[in-house]
């Protein structure tokens, strides 16, 4: 039997974006509904022993928003459910590491507080379209089809299907189908800390050389991403990439599911056979599918450019701030980056266009749907950019709701005052630095 729903805002996926869209649309009043394919909101960061959200820092303020709603409720909670460290990647600030269940726990209890209609194990078919806007959205669950009719449509996805079908023009990866590596990440429990991270080689390339050498290791592990977790004595390993997969493609997404665990199994083995703190150690909180970075990047009204970035523009219309480096992964071979892309102290901000796509009239993107080129993406990306993008269409959708208006004719400089108004910081003409206190303040 065909069941139908209506809502005024319906979000296409449970990430970070869309965690962030879904809240700051329900807490302005409006009826929201989240579908979510897996079992948890969160993406990647719900699945793996806790993603760091780097980025959230830029100069070493807050981005504020609900970035900082959500931080501050796990910093804050007793005992402490997060803290905020320095990153051991290169050319990142201060990131954010926590306890991910935790984390989901406390995403879902914001969502239910601001009244948001989660439906888990639900997934986005097709668009039905009524002209230049989406009427409602094909979706199916366990229990069969389900049609949900929305006044506005926010895709956070990830690869961007309902945009797509919508008729949102797109490139894949960097437009010649390359796309970022996938990962698989784990946690190594009973790791000794002291002895893991005696010496001053973040990367431990000098026993990654010799695991490959000695064919223990696969070649692409030149560099091991081994982290402190949040609990004492875990490493979070998020090392394991996997180059040459189309994200968009269920049956390579599998098969590289299963390369990434033969991958993490031989890493575990390496690590306690072969590095010192790890002698007593073992895997735990495998992740169950890959982490995929890059497929889709729709059309919009504007595209971010690495020179804009480079530059460190405020857009006018920013309604967010960064200064995350190039952070590539195995794009198109097997090089690792993280170029810083503005000067040290400065930063630049995400413009609302890039996240407005020019025909149809009541849908928005967000997250990794974002309209940039292949660098700048790979600056953009970070997950509290991505919950911050979420936050900025989340209130745009209910503006266009609340003013009749397609989202091609909203005023950007609405949108930003609503935001600062949330408490997102360095934006509208406003400096980060001038009112957004120091990391410690």
């Amino acid at each position: 039997m065909q069941r139908t729903l209506s809502t005024d805002v319906l979000v296409v996926g449970g990430g970070t974006a869309g965690f962030g869209a879904a809240y700051a649309a329900a807490s302005r009043g409006a009826r929201v509904r989240l579908i979510e394919g897996t079992s948890k909101i969160g993406g990647v960061m719900a699945f793996c022993p806790g993603m760091p959200w780097g980025g959230g820092f830029p100069i070493g303020r807050s981005i504020g928003g609900v970035f900082d709603t959500l931080t501050s409720r796990l910093c804050t909670a007793q005992p402490p459910l997060a803290e905020i460290r320095p990153s051991t990647l290169e050319n990142f600030g201060a990131e954010v590491i926590y306890d991910h269940e935790a984390a989901v726990f406390a995403m879902f209890q914001m969502l239910e507080d601001a009244g948001v209609e989660v439906h888990l194990g639900t997934f986005a078919g097709a668009p039905v379209m009524d002209g230049a806007r989406i009427a409602a959205v094909e979706c199916y669950d366990r229990t069969g089809p389900l049609t949900i009719v929305a006044a506005m449509v926010i895709d956070c996805s990830g690869d961007g299907d309902i945009s797509a079908k919508a008729g949102v023009p797109f490139a894949l990866g960097d437009g010649h189908g390359n796309m970022m590596g996938v990962t698989l990440s784990f946690s190594m429990l009973n790791a000794r800390w002291d002895a893991v991270f005696a010496h001053d080689d973040p990367y431990f390339t000098q026993e990654a050389e010799r695991g490959i050498a000695e064919g223990r290791l696969h070649p692409d592990l030149a560099k091991l991403y081994l982290m402190r977790g949040f609990h004492r004595d875990t490493v979070f390993c998020n090392s394991v990439h996997i180059r040459g997969v189309d994200g968009t493609d269920p049956q390579q997404v599998a098969r590289a599911t299963q390369e990434g665990r033969r991958r993490c199994h031989q890493l575990a083995r390496f690590l306690i056979d072969s590095v010192p703190g790890f002698e007593h150690a073992r895997m735990s909180e495998l992740g169950p599918t890959i982490g995929v970075r890059e497929t889709r990047k729709l059309e919009a009204m504007h595209r971010i450019l690495a020179r804009d970035l480079a530059a460190a523009m405020k857009f006018a219309d920013g309604i967010v701030c960064c200064d995350n480096p190039i952070d590539d992964v195995m794009r198109s071979d097997s090089a690792m980056t993280h170029e810083a892309i503005v000067a040290e102290g400065s930063y630049y901000t995400i413009p609302f266009r890039a996240l407005v796509p020019r025909a149809v009239e009541n849908l928005l993107f967000a997250g990794r749907l974002v309209c940039a080129d292949p660098a700048a993406f790979a600056s953009v990306r970070g997950m509290p950019q991505c919950m911050a993008m979420g936050e900025a269409v989340g209130i745009a959708a209910t503006l266009a709701q609340a003013k009749g208006l397609a989202v091609q004719a909203l005023d950007p400089a609405e949108i930003v005052a609503a935001l600062a108004a949330r408490g997102v910081r360095g934006i509208g003409g406003h400096a980060l630095a001038d009112h957004a206190p120091a990391l410690g303040a």
